[in-house]
């Protein structure tokens, strides 16, 4: 969702917090300088030009200068209360820094996949091939932030899902990515016993099938698979099956024996230990707790 952006010409400096896990910058038009903190320490200063993105992953603060050739003190901008959808697309992209800002809406699971497999600073450069499809979506955003039509809220919503996509695919062609889930998902050989366990968790999948659908044996499969994802492939199954299961669980019309059972386990309270295992509560505790917070 978009929730702040600027055009601005001349020296200006944004400085906020980040209270959102997963926040995307675009940088519409310009340059920019570009640092952030968080976990581990700051990253940056990056030097941003027209068409950059950067996606942050559970940072805590933010600044960006801009206007660095210009004389003069710079202009203090707030990205969120400077927000104004159509004076950004009146502007001058030929003289004005045109920066536009969102966050993305994950569930928890998800952030969890992501806040381990990605660094805390994803810089897409305008270089790549991903950055024409990034800067597509950007336009669409903005058109629709600034249009008021009927069902602009949800078209953004979902504009917002396929920029997360778009620059997760950029990551994986600009950079190699740590060993865990997204390394995991770019490696071809391993990919046929991963769209197994990802299609059809419920199934009790061995060594021995997950094996033969890479077409290696079972120690060179178990073997690639532990050093591409960093854990085992059994231990993986369980986890993507927890993952599942806390998805489900924020539905409350779902019961926990039913989706025990879609998921493999032989019995509720087997599926009751292998959720307080991992996730460190019971499956009926993780639900009351969910839906109180969201509450």
């Amino acid at each position: 969702m978009v929730t702040g952006g600027f055009a601005v010409r001349g020296p200006w400096t944004a400085r906020e917090p980040v209270a959102r896990p997963l926040k995307l910058i675009a940088l519409v038009a310009g340059s920019a300088r570009f640092t952030v903190d968080g976990p581990g320490g700051p990253d940056g200063p990056i030097e941003l030009v027209a068409a950059d993105v950067v996606l942050l992953n559970h940072r805590t603060s933010l600044e960006v200068r801009g206007g660095l050739d210009d004389d003069g003190p710079p202009r203090e901008l707030s990205p969120a209360a400077s927000f104004d959808a159509m004076e950004l697309a009146a502007a001058d992209l030929s003289t004005d820094d045109v920066l536009v800002g969102g966050w993305i809406e994950v569930n928890p699971a998800g952030q969890e996949l992501l806040r381990t497999a990605l660094p805390g600073l994803v810089h897409v450069r305008a270089s790549t091939p991903a950055a024409s499809r990034l800067a597509t979506i950007v336009v669409q955003i903005v058109e629709e932030a600034s249009s008021g039509r009927l069902g602009s809220a949800f078209a953004i919503r979902q504009q917002g899902q396929l920029f997360l996509l778009e620059v997760l695919r950029a990551y994986l062609e600009q950079e190699e990515p740590p060993v865990g889930w997204l390394r995991l998902l770019a490696d071809e050989q391993l990919a046929p016993a991963l769209r197994l366990m990802h299609d059809h968790p419920g199934t009790p999948w061995g060594l021995t099938e997950l094996a033969r659908a890479a077409g290696m044996s079972r120690t060179s499969f178990a073997d690639r698979f532990r050093k591409v994802a960093g854990t085992p492939p059994l231990s993986y199954l369980s986890r993507w099956r927890m993952l599942l299961a806390q998805r489900a669980l924020r539905d409350p019309d779902v019961r926990v024996g039913d989706l025990a059972s879609r998921l493999g386990y032989g019995s509720e309270s087997a599926f009751s230990t292998a959720f307080k295992r991992q996730i460190g509560e019971s499956p009926l505790h993780y639900r009351r707790r969910v839906h109180s917070t969201a509450g």
